[in-house]
């Protein structure tokens, strides 16, 4: 065991920065501000606390909390003493919340006093389903100070922080069913953050807005860690609102972000997005999908560089990476994989590397692919091949070298034996002018085996029929790829990220036609 902690550990980079510029603003969160000399010596102090109560390296500490300064500062604990963060969706159900419990397994469970009630309720559920074996103690972030003693017979393991140690235990989005649990490791973030770095560079006169949940593996790993080791500000929202969003961007001097798709149209459609000087944004981040042309032209009028690309929590997250300067020529593409990580396109059945222009499925290998699913074998070997990461996304990688995200091959459905893409159905719904959302799924049919069915929710004052839809698609789309039909819905389901989650529908539909 080195006596020493891993070279790619993430505590010694508040300790450098706190040794270099201590003054310097690291979090701004609701009115409190933490320069980077009061993010280490929380962090620290927090740390020894916690090591002073029998918590140490393998252990985790699981969270249910908004964003806050005070999850940066146990993050950087748990990064200082080898343990793993598991930050919870405080969105879930207590029986959600529960069953994520169970398969995480904490020593110790963090409530924001804001989720009080619910974390109560989950642990009381954990607590009934393991008929009283199984219930960490749980405090809030101002009792952290004095933490309870450690439970449990298994001690810690010995030694300091280690490069392989998981920082983060993410669960992951759910978007193809049943979220599981995915450790990051200190290298996994380490280098991840160091790739991210080589393409979109960030300083110390950077000024970050960050909203995207810290639940989420894009909480932390795109853009928020890099900031705090660079030495820039972090602005650290509770949540995404669009007029908050501009009136910081103006009032803060907001120098970068990263959002999905549907925040930059939410902020184009904004009153005040006209107004609002915007100056002071360098190359903003898309993730969880690409901009539609006149979505980009938007922001390019305005001249805000747009950065887009693709991630999956098991890679770190990011993958791929289209740049500004390749928004226009290249729209629809994903870019080209980030530096320090590999991408292949392989035969979704048989896994054979394919080579040249090719489309297939696509694979990640490198220092930023995690090590496995927590105590899930089966779902492990089921996602990797080797080194090879299985992404479960099709891809087209054309004689560039950009890739593509065609869909996931999961929501992929074959109509009279052509595959379809729903989001190439879901694209050409979208410019309809009456269409605000929209999600398509396969659903079973005699005749074709399946067709597309499309949920739709109209813009506000929006009004088309089913005819006319169908209509539409059809000067746009193949016969084959048009929905059969389309059902107007008030809402649709989201995930945390603003992604549809199709197989929702799609269980529905299926559910009733047994």
């Amino acid at each position: 065991m080195s006596p020493t902690p891993g070279a790619h550990t993430l505590f010694r980079w508040v300790a450098d920065r706190a040794r270099m510029a201590p003054d310097s603003i690291a979090i701004e969160d609701r009115g409190t501000h933490l320069t980077y000399g009061d993010l280490y010596d929380r962090s620290r102090a927090l740390s020894d606390a916690l090591a002073n109560a029998g918590y140490g390296r393998g252990d985790r500490i699981a969270t249910i909390s908004g964003n806050s300064a005070d999850q940066v500062v146990l993050f950087f604990a748990c990064a200082d003493r080898g343990m793993a963060l598991v930050p919870l969706m405080w969105r879930l159900t207590a029986y959600e919340l529960a069953d994520q419990l169970d398969r995480s397994t904490p020593s110790l469970v963090v409530v924001e006093d804001e989720y009080a009630e619910l974390g109560a309720q989950a642990l009381d559920l954990l607590a009934q389903q393991s008929n009283g074996d199984r219930r960490p103690p749980h405090i809030s972030f101002p009792e952290l100070a004095d933490p309870p003693a450690r439970a449990g017979d298994e001690p810690p393991l010995p030694g300091p922080a280690q490069d392989d140690d998981p920082i983060l235990v993410i669960f992951t989005s759910g978007s193809s069913g049943k979220p599981k649990a995915a450790p990051l490791t200190q290298a996994n973030c380490f280098w991840n953050n160091l790739s991210f770095s080589r393409t979109i560079p960030m300083t110390d006169a950077d000024v970050l807005l960050a909203f995207l949940p810290q639940f989420h593996s894009g909480g932390w790993n795109i853009q928020t860690l890099l900031a705090f080791w660079v030495g820039a500000t972090v602005v650290l929202e509770r949540a995404f609102d669009a007029g908050r969003a501009l009136e910081l961007i103006e009032s803060r001097g907001i120098t970068t972000f990263i959002g999905v798709p549907a925040t930059y149209h939410m902020m184009a459609e904004h009153p005040a997005f006209n107004d609002t000087d915007l100056s002071s944004l360098g190359t903003v981040v898309v993730g969880g999908g690409t901009l539609p042309v006149p979505q980009l032209q938007i922001f390019h009028d305005r001249g805000i560089q747009l950065c887009q690309g693709y991630g999956l929590t098991e890679a770190s997250p990011n993958v791929l990476c289209l740049p500004a300067r390749d928004a226009m020529s290249h729209h629809g593409s994903s870019g080209k994989p980030y530096p320090y990580v590999d991408c292949a396109v392989a035969d979704p059945v048989t896994h054979e590397i394919l080579e040249g222009e090719a489309t297939g499925e696509l694979l990640v290998a490198g220092p930023g692919v995690f090590p496995g699913y927590l105590d899930d074998p089966d779902a492990t070997a089921a996602t990797m091949h080797g080194d090879w990461l299985l992404t479960g996304d099709m891809v087209h990688r054309d004689a560039d070298g950009f890739y593509f995200v065609v869909d996931r091959i999961k929501d992929m459905f074959k109509s009279g034996g052509e595959n379809v893409s729903p989001t190439e159905v879901e694209d050409v719904l979208r410019l309809h002018d009456a269409v605000h959302h929209v999600a398509v799924v396969g659903v079973r049919d005699d005749r074709w085996g399946e067709v597309g069915k499309a949920f739709v929710v109209l813009r506000e004052g929006g009004e088309v029929d089913e005819e006319t839809l169908q209509a539409h698609c059809s000067q746009r789309l193949a016969r084959f790829k048009v929905p059969k039909t389309i059902e107007f819905v008030t809402e649709l389901p989201f995930n945390a990220l603003n992604k549809v989650r199709r197989f929702t529908l799609r269980d529905r539909e299926e559910e009733g036609t047994d």
